[in-house]
């Protein structure tokens, strides 16, 4: 940081979701001071979730930056080490734990449950709402809200996922951006029947993939990730039982211990389902609102997607500082410095399908010796510094001081 030192108490900004991408937002602003509202369309914080990592000293430094670099470490899940596995559970191949866990990681829920108490007494936070139509004025957008009253605020800032409504209301309809990777994924609570301990078993069949994973050394609870290759699917995504049907089709007749999983989905009560795919937009910026996040180049697995939007939030309220809110000025520096990461950190989900769940037998057997020598103590080096390439590839600005 620089001795400089920039407010932003003149600026009125409203933020369109609390996922992790909107409560980063909201602390990087309120470090300096901008007037910030959080609007979400859940009745309260999500907690929960997958659990997300970060790599590198980027990562280390953004998060340093925000002040909670500690409190990340002090709950962090401390996952082990990974094992693919055979049919009948004998292992193939050990993955190490940073490559599926990076330096730390954290719940999702947890990570957005720091920021969120972090800034709650700094910013106002409307839940069981959502924006409805954005109407941009010579000084201002006017927001209209599903159940709120109209407000003006000087800029709009979508945080609101993969299929975000900000993004739609402002860029287009979804079909213009989302691009489609051949695979779905889904996730959800089972029993803890392996007796797993903070590791986790992968099991690939061709085109699809089970994995039970045990992220805080709870005895009773594990985790379930689905991976399945597909052509594109119609499905209403707020309809879990049709989501459920899918699943249990796609994967019937598996073996290893698929049949459990399946059997704890059909009682399953947080099922998240959706399609592995990535956002693609011209422009990151109109106007006086910005794409943040999984909105503005999300990817639903696999490109580091929690670490691009939370250093996305560093640099989108260091630039305004910089220009001293002149959002112009400083969108024109978000766009230019946070679309090649982000970019190159998507390149890296395109892989995630096809890890999982590889198309033939063949395909398994290769990505198994691939790993295999990559977790090798030869190569260990050179895997870490392959797996934080991506994460590295920002050079972040001098920002004033909060």
């Amino acid at each position: 940081m620089t001795n400089q030192q920039s407010s932003l108490g003149h600026l009125d900004v409203l933020i369109s979701g609390a996922g992790v991408a909107g409560p980063a937002l909201a602390l990087n602003l309120a470090r300096y001071g901008a007037r910030v509202t959080v609007v979400e369309k859940a009745s309260a914080l999500r907690g929960g979730g997958f659990a997300v990592d970060f790599r590198g000293h980027v990562h280390r430094k953004v998060l340093t930056d925000m002040g909670i670099w500690d409190e990340i470490h002090a709950r962090q899940t401390r996952m082990g080490p990974q094992s693919v596995v055979d049919a009948d559970g004998s292992r193939r191949v050990d993955l190490p734990a940073e490559m599926m866990s990076g330096d730390v990681e954290i719940f999702r829920g947890d990570l957005a449950r720091i920021m969120y108490e972090r800034t709650e007494d700094r910013a106002e936070y409307v839940f069981g709402d959502s924006v409805t139509s954005l109407t941009e004025t010579p000084d201002g957008v006017e927001v209209a809200f599903e159940r709120g009253a109209p407000r003006r605020f000087d800029l709009v800032v979508g945080a609101d996922g993969l299929h975000s409504a900000t993004r739609r209301l402002v860029f287009g309809d979804e079909s213009r951006h989302l691009r489609f990777l051949d695979h779905y994924v889904a996730g959800f609570e089972v029993p803890n029947h392996l007796g797993l301990d903070r590791t986790g078993l992968l099991y690939s069949e061709p085109g699809r993939c089970v994995c039970v994973n045990n992220y805080d050394g709870d005895p009773d609870r594990a985790g379930a990730l689905l991976v399945f290759r597909s052509e594109e699917l119609t499905y209403d995504r707020r309809d879990t039982a049709a989501q459920k049907r899918i699943l249990a089709e796609r994967f019937a007749g598996m073996g290893w211990e698929a049949p459990r999983v399946l059997e704890a989905l059909r009682e399953a009560e947080d099922l998240y389902f959706d399609a592995i795919a990535q956002i693609h937009v011209d422009r990151l910026t109109k106007g006086r609102v910005a794409l943040l996040g999984d909105a503005g180049y999300g990817a639903t697995m696999g490109g580091m997607g929690t670490g691009v939007a939370v250093v996305g939030s560093y640099v989108l309220a260091g630039e305004l500082a910089l220009a001293g809110g002149d959002h112009r000025t400083a969108f024109a520096g978000y766009e230019t410095r946070i679309r090649d990461f982000a970019k190159g950190c998507q390149k890296i989900s395109g892989n995630a399908g096809p890890f999982f769940a590889p198309p033939t037998e063949r395909r398994i057997r290769s990505r198994d010796r691939m790993y295999r020598l990559l977790g090798s103590r030869l190569l260990a080096g050179f895997f870490k510094r392959l797996t934080e390439k991506a994460a590295t590839a920002i050079e972040l600005r001098d920002y004033p001081a909060a």
